[in-house]
């Protein structure tokens, strides 16, 4: 049996804290092919997948987004909403019917300033699924310029 990927909420955050959590979430869906997000735009919310499949992309000049990872159930849709300046970093768009757990940024950061203790517990999650994230977009982007032979010297 393999381990439950950190970045998962099961496996990241203790049953009271996801409790706790999810208290707060309400209940969305998107269809196949929506923009949950768009790099650049306000990052004041964030989402955890319920069941379907949403695709992560990055801008790059002069072609269509790049893919760069996609994510399930249990997954965390959504990190920028935890650093200032609050600006989406990459792009998101349902890959197939979505449904999903919405949570308000700012009334999540104020329950993890009263409580330092549930406050490290997210951050040291929302950190993983960052770094996570950071290396599967490198991946993917030095896949792309590799096939392509874009970089190559002459």
């Amino acid at each position: 049996m393999s381990t439950p990927s950190p970045t998962r909420i099961a496996a990241a955050l203790p049953s009271e804290y996801r409790a706790r959590l999810t208290d707060t979430a309400r209940e969305v869906g998107f269809p196949v092919g929506a923009r949950i997000f768009d790099e650049g735009g306000r990052a004041d919310r964030f989402w955890i997948v319920r069941s379907g499949t949403v695709g992560l992309d990055v801008h790059v000049p002069g072609r269509s987004p790049a893919m760069i990872e996609k994510l399930g159930s249990g997954e965390l849709v959504g990190w920028s909403w935890l650093f200032p300046p609050y600006v989406w970093q990459f792009g998101a768009e349902a890959m197939s019917p979505v449904r999903a757990h919405e949570f308000d940024a700012m009334a999540v950061r104020r329950m993890m300033d009263a409580d330092t203790r549930f406050g490290s517990v997210m951050g040291h999650w929302v950190g993983q699924v960052l770094a996570d994230r950071l290396v599967a977009a490198r991946s993917r982007l030095l896949d792309l310029y590799a096939a392509t032979g874009a970089g190559n010297p002459l």
